[in-house]
């Protein structure tokens, strides 16, 4: 079963730290090293610090810093063990939106026992990077964002009535969304809560890395003696939970942007596409009509190449997939970038799996702008502009215990990285 579990939280001490909306940043991921800088000089104990630290020995320089803001009471642990309701409202398409769960530990599992369950591949570099700096500062400083169904509404009606009143922190960070924190240290209410979660599954939606990390990390203790029992902290990680059918998730498309090519022949990619794509010459707004074949279910993309023309290709028979990948579920064959990883990127380009994972000829990037751009500038060969992958499709992939290929999805808005933290001891 799902288990969940109140914790103290670690938080910033406003009195001392400055400014939540000076303390809190985007997750490390996506962050560049100006922006870092800018955070610093903008509040020297701004949380990147932690989460992305910097210098000769840098894992070390991160624990040394925990350890002075706790002695300093810049960070504090809550008095009391809770979970936290945790909202972002946002607007996307000149839409406002609400999208709210809660924050707590959840108990760390396998994921072949099918309790928690990844949807995408993960790379070892980064899992090493975390797996250090966890084991120099024993702390979580941000939440994985896994969903889970919730049909009866039951969770989503106790969160909305725990919620009801004035927010303990609100703010609105640099981009405009406006973040919301709710405390509740109700040992009853979370218990109930706690007792609903029990027979749901967790979909990992964000934080595949961070979730493969604590699991390792767990097991390192378990070698070394340090954890005994299942009451240790360290068999658990810091978990945002949202309901699957939350009205407020949005999911971005994930572009790809071909560069490298030993040679690139436009004529000849189109022909070997033929095969499986019916193929329209365009010109103008390429998102319009890729939406169009989204809403009635059609698997199109736009293959772009420079001058402002474009190609749209719409797969025209799915049984060619079945053909190509027989082991896979209907789930994985019937993706968007499953079709265009098989078909074109392996296939036509030969761009295979662990080119892809090295980006050696493919990189990745949710702004179209950025993917056009790469073009016209003569840095890519071309870029392929794609449909979002659909909340169910993520969750049937998982359920049939497979991976999406890397970066197949884009959840929006991230969840900010400093509100609350997870201290393992």
């Amino acid at each position: 079963m799902l288990q969940i579990k109140p914790f103290r939280a670690m938080r910033f001490n406003t009195e001392k730290a400055g400014g939540i909306d000076t303390l809190c940043c985007p997750p490390y991921d996506i962050i560049s090293e100006e922006q870092r800088s800018a955070y610093i000089a903008a509040n020297e104990h701004n949380i990147i610090r932690l989460e992305l630290p910097r210098g000769e020995n840098l894992y070390e320089t991160a624990g040394e810093t925990l350890k002075a803001w706790l002695a300093q009471g810049v960070l504090q642990q809550d008095d009391k063990a809770g979970i936290y309701l945790y909202e972002e409202e946002f607007t996307v398409g000149g839409e406002t939106k609400r999208i709210k769960g809660f924050i707590s530990l959840v108990k760390l599992e396998e994921f072949e026992k099918q309790i928690v369950l990844p949807h995408e591949e993960t790379l070892s570099k980064a899992k090493a990077d975390r797996f250090n700096l966890m084991s120099t500062t024993l702390c979580n400083f941000s939440q994985i964002y896994s969903l889970y169904f919730d049909e009866n509404r039951k969770v989503a009606d106790s969160i909305a009535r725990l919620s009801a009143g004035s927010p303990d922190v609100e703010f609105t960070a640099e981009d405009g969304i406006i973040h919301r924190l709710w405390c509740v240290y109700d040992e009853s209410e979370i218990a109930a809560v706690a007792k609903l979660m029990e027979e749901k599954k967790a979909y990992i939606a964000d934080g595949h890395h961070r979730y493969e990390t604590a699991l390792g990390f767990r097991n390192h203790l378990r070698e070394q003696g340090v954890i005994t029992d299942d009451s240790h902290l360290g068999n658990y990680v810091m978990m945002m939970l949202v309901n699957m059918e939350h009205e407020g998730l949005v999911v971005f498309p994930t572009h790809r942007i071909v560069k490298n090519l030993a040679s690139f022949d436009e004529a000849a990619v189109l022909r070997a596409c033929e095969q499986y794509f019916k193929i329209e010459a365009k010109t103008g707004d390429m998102q319009a009509p890729l939406e169009e074949q989204y809403n009635i279910g059609k698997k199109s993309f736009a293959l772009y190449t420079g001058k402002k023309e474009w190609h749209q290709l719409t797969l025209k028979d799915d049984k060619i997939m079945t053909e190509l990948l027989p082991e896979m579920s209907e789930a994985y064959k019937n993706l968007d970038v499953s079709i265009l990883h098989t078909l074109v990127l392996e296939r036509i380009f030969g761009i295979d799996k662990e080119n892809m994972a090295n980006q050696v000829n493919l990189r990745y990037t949710r702004d179209f702008d950025e993917a056009i751009e790469a073009v016209d500038s003569g840095e890519a060969n071309c870029s392929f502009i794609i449909n979002p992958t659909r909340v169910s499709e993520i969750a049937a992939v998982a359920a049939a215990k497979e991976k999406m290929p890397q970066k197949s999805t884009y959840f929006y808005p991230k969840l900010i990285t400093g509100l609350v933290m997870n201290k393992l001891q």
